[in-house]
């Protein structure tokens, strides 16, 4: 290669690196951009996972100081006073009422199912809570005093894609027992004992109410 054309290759070289240094400076800066925003929002993604894993464990502790406390009144107290926000206030609300439909104060009990419904007819609550909270509802005695709303409502749970389904119809085969349809009760419960989806100690009380009604749990 000629001096010549080392001289030319040198300056192309040159050039190139100008016009290089030339776009970096105009564009650079959007690559470097890029990167902030990359680390930011990863720093900002664990940042939040920190801030809502704190306010859970937050929440945990809050609510099982307040179920320590031995008296009632002061108990279903605590529990009221326990900071909750969005969907925690539902789960707030359910846990109270679980603790204070055992209660034999006929106050708690009446707050507690009140609890209850208003969990149950929040549009805002996500569909588990609100589900949860109308099968404690009808669940619990005293909670739905009309037998006829408190099949229907058990029906509209026990729908095939609700998340408490099973246990919907545990309570709906129980309710038949009680009212004298042994076979309508037996159906259900052979049904709870082979389903999939029931947990698995769900389908040992079917299994058991199957032979106390005098069938096969095998069948």
């Amino acid at each position: 290669m000629s001096n010549s054309d080392s001289f030319i290759d040198e300056v192309t070289e040159e050039v190139r690196r100008d016009r290089l240094f030339r776009v970096f400076r105009r564009y650079g800066w959007i690559g470097v951009a890029g990167v902030l925003a990359l680390v930011g929002g990863a720093a900002f993604n664990e940042w939040q996972k920190a801030e809502n894993r704190a306010r859970a464990e937050a929440l945990g502790d809050a609510m099982f100081t307040a179920l320590e406390t031995p008296d009632p009144a002061a108990r279903q107290a605590a529990l009221a006073s326990v900071p909750a926000t969005g969907g925690d206030v539902a789960l707030l609300a359910l846990i109270a009422a679980a603790d204070a439909t055992a209660s034999t104060d006929p106050a708690l009990r009446a707050e507690a199912l009140a609890r209850l419904k208003a969990v149950a007819s929040d549009p805002t609550v996500p569909p588990l809570w609100r589900d949860l909270a109308e099968l404690r509802l009808l669940s619990v005695p005293g909670g739905e005093p009309d037998a006829a709303l408190r099949r229907q409502g058990l029906e509209a749970l026990a729908a095939p894609g609700r998340p408490f389904r099973p246990l919907a119809q545990e309570q709906v085969a129980l309710d038949l027992l009680a009212a004298g349809d042994g076979a309508g009760a037996l159906a259900g419960f052979r049904a709870l004992a082979i389903d999939p989806e029931a947990p698995s100690a769900l389908r040992a009380r079917a299994g058991q109410m199957i032979v106390v009604l005098g069938g096969d749990a095998q069948n």
